[in-house]
């Protein structure tokens, strides 16, 4: 009886959310419609214009509310991007004191993935269990960009764990990638990528555990920055798995152009958020740190082409092939490179998340509620008895010769603090490792590499996809700083599959991206590359995604056009 009781409590609250939902859309009666003439300049102008415009009083921070609520509700119409919809409180924000307009980002609406707190609005996270837990105040991120003059509006979609590449959940449903409906806009941060992609937002916030606002971004055509720990506020949040330290989540920006992604971290920096957050170096932006590469020095880039457990798809390769050749005709120095064994950190990052057997994201889930596919795929190995699961590495390993999926199946399962203190230990030795090699061996300023195998996937593909995430996960453990950049789309006459490939031959992980390409279905699809510094460079990471776009000249990427 509880059991059944607990599932209609879950159906009850996903029905309340979504119908809150139609309904302060619906009351948003001046946010439908075709877009005026002034709210299209709006839309079109950067974000450190419109704060000058404020600034002047030129513009008024209504005018920009209004014109990006409703391109955000546009957006939701076509991607189901948006959870908590925040617009009509943020009209009042935007009078009656609470937000600073003589601030760095005064009036500019910003976007925020669901896990972050708003007073008087729910922190659902996707899970039915925390509808109804909205507090009071805000929290610190929110705070801190209020006094920086942003203006939340929208609260954007994730998928119920945090844990996938996709963006679906029960209490608000699937979100979709506005390039192509049948496939993901990403995830974690998925609904952030759909919103600002189809133009319903120009910058916003995320997460990043192991790709979360990197994947997105490649998924969808939009720019992300990872930052290091430390750099960013990390407070005032709600998440699928408090107190998980292995690999720290980051939360970071996401915008639709550079310009903005840069003007944004730089604003927010200038906050010093270290005053709001303890967990932030007191760091203030060193633009020292870029003048040599503002002022032209020629750099050396390091390509990973491959990270030896799955490589990039077709699409994925000439991305990171145009990028190397705009950048050689620049004149940098630009070298191939072979880092110490990303598997190594596939295997270590993918046992310190999990090290509690994922009990606690799996610990908020109600009767019946569903779970994201790639998750389950996890939890459903973790919960294997041993006998069963020794029985299923020794046929992957001898049977099917996959040392690869052999070698991350073979410790999977719940770690004792003994344990998992042995994990942190080979995290640091391998970063110690990492960093020698980039310093003495590689001497490289910058890396360039494909943030994913493929692009997009399609809806529930993380079932065959969930342990595919190496290009972004390496940096994860590294805490480094990466940037994501659009660079082209999947073309079905350049990018298929060789005559020859067979799925067979590849090892169990490559096998689970590589069923899902497909270079006619995905024809239009984004596909980004990932630029990598080493730690807290987030200046320098920008400021050479500059360099790049410059150096790609007309071959810049185009965004979708804002209906």
């Amino acid at each position: 009886m509880v059991y059944f009781l607990n599932y209609f409590q879950h159906r009850r609250d996903c029905n309340f959310k979504q119908a809150e939902r139609i309904q302060r859309i619906q009351n948003l009666t001046s946010y439908h419609g075709a877009f005026t003439a002034p709210e299209r300049q709006v839309l079109a102008k950067p974000i450190e214009e419109l704060v000058q415009d404020v600034h002047k009083q030129v513009l008024q921070p209504i005018d920009i509310l209004r014109a990006y609520g409703k391109a955000a509700l546009k957006a939701h119409e076509k991607t189901n991007c948006v959870t908590e919809v925040m617009i009509s409180a943020a009209e009042g924000w935007t009078t009656d004191g609470s937000i600073n307009m003589k601030g760095p980002l005064a009036g500019i609406p910003i976007s925020l993935k669901d896990s972050i707190v708003v007073g008087g609005f729910d922190t659902s996270v996707g899970y039915s269990c925390n509808v109804g837990n909205k507090g009071e105040k805000d929290g610190t991120m929110v705070r801190l960009l209020k006094d920086a003059g942003a203006v939340p509006y929208v609260k954007t979609n994730l998928p119920v764990t945090l844990l996938s590449f996709e963006s679906t959940n029960d209490v608000w449903g699937k979100c979709t990638n506005p390039h192509n409906n049948k496939y993901s806009p990403g995830g974690s941060t998925g609904g952030e990528s759909a919103l600002m992609a189809a133009g319903g937002g120009r910058i916003g916030i995320g997460s990043d555990v192991a790709g979360s606002v990197r994947v997105p971004a490649h998924f969808s055509g939009i720019y992300s920055l990872r930052c290091s720990t430390g750099r960013w506020p990390k407070f005032g949040m709600v998440t699928s798995m408090p107190g998980q330290e292995g690999i720290p989540s980051v939360f970071s920006p996401m915008s639709r152009t550079l310009e903005d992604l840069t003007y944004f971290t730089k604003s927010l920096i200038s906050m010093k958020p270290w005053k709001y957050d303890h967990s932030v170096h007191p760091i203030p932006w060193r633009a020292e740190a870029i003048k040599d590469i503002e002022e032209g020095k020629k750099l050396r880039f390091g390509v990973l082409r491959t990270d030896g457990v799955v490589d990039p798809s077709p699409a994925c390769a000439r991305a990171v092939e145009e990028v190397v050749q705009a950048l050689k005709k620049q004149g940098h120095e630009v070298v191939d490179v072979e880092p110490p064994s990303p598997y190594e950190a596939l295997y270590i990052a993918s046992q310190l998340l999990n090290a509690d057997g994922c009990k606690t994201f799996k610990s908020f889930f109600r009767t019946g509620e569903w779970e994201d596919t790639g998750a389950k795929q996890m939890s459903w190995l973790m919960s294997l008895p041993s006998p069963f699961k020794w029985v299923y590495y020794m046929w992957v390993k001898y049977v099917r010769r996959d040392e690869v999926w052999a070698g991350l199946v073979k410790d999977w399962k719940e770690k004792s603090a003994y344990e998992q203190w042995k994990f942190v230990a080979k995290r640091e030795a391998y970063k110690a490792k990492f960093h020698d090699w980039w310093e003495q061996e590689a001497k490289i300023d910058v890396m360039i590499t494909p943030p994913n195998a493929t692009p997009a996937v399609p809806h529930d593909g993380m079932k065959d996809a969930v342990s595919s995430c190496g290009y972004t996960f390496l940096f994860n453990l590294l805490d480094y700083t990466c940037g994501i950049m659009p660079i082209t789309h999947v073309d079905k006459s350049l990018d298929q599959l060789p005559s020859d490939f067979s799925l067979k031959e590849l090892n169990g992980v490559a096998q689970g991206a590589y069923k899902l390409y497909d270079a006619t279905a995905m024809h239009g699809l984004p596909v980004a590359v990932q630029v990598v510094g080493q730690r807290l460079e987030e200046e320098k990471v920008l400021a050479v995604m500059k360099t790049i776009e410059e150096a790609l000249g007309d071959d810049k990427y185009q965004l979708l056009d804002i209906d």
